[in-house]
């Protein structure tokens, strides 16, 4: 992978980051109705969802 793709792959990540905050939420919401998560975890958890979500759609828009 060159340097080219893998700036525009983390460019249109960081753009996607604001507009996966809601799906992640439902996703942390979903996740704490099946599973027992202490309160302390959920933030965590919360923001790595974002950060998988946004790096996702990132690839996508890079090789779609």
């Amino acid at each position: 992978m060159s340097s080219v793709n893998l700036v525009l792959t983390l460019v249109f990540s960081v753009v996607m980051l604001l507009f996966m905050i809601y799906p992640a939420m439902k996703i942390t919401e979903w996740i704490e109705t099946k599973v027992d998560i202490p309160n302390k975890w959920h933030n965590p958890l919360m923001f790595s969802i974002v950060i998988l979500l946004s790096i996702m759609i990132g690839i996508f828009l890079r090789f779609a």
